[in-house]
């Protein structure tokens, strides 16, 4: 997950997408807003992490950020990975 948002960070794409889970890895990704301004990442707060099966694991985070010059912005989400040979991968994430 900590390496998920340093790529957010460093607008990293490629590791996004190999870190990703292929079936539910989008076509095009937005690392920035429609107006071309990049989103600042101000944070990230681990709240629980849970293994829910074998090769299942669910982290539940608040990441803030800030897009443009609007106001910093939560996101809270519990992400679910699954582990594919050797590695875990972003499968989906629930919003709260």
């Amino acid at each position: 997950m900590r390496s998920r948002y340093t790529a957010y960070v460093m607008k990293d794409e490629a590791y996004l997408r190999a870190s990703w889970h292929p079936d539910t890895c989008p076509a095009e990704l937005q690392l920035q807003d429609a107006l071309g301004a990049r989103t600042v990442w101000l944070g990230l707060t681990v709240k629980r992490h849970a293994v829910t099966g074998a090769d299942s694991a669910e982290v539940e985070f608040i990441a803030r950020y800030r897009s443009g010059g609007a106001a910093a912005v939560k996101l809270h989400e519990i992400s679910r990975f699954v582990r594919s040979d050797g590695r875990w991968l972003y499968l989906d994430g629930i919003h709260r």
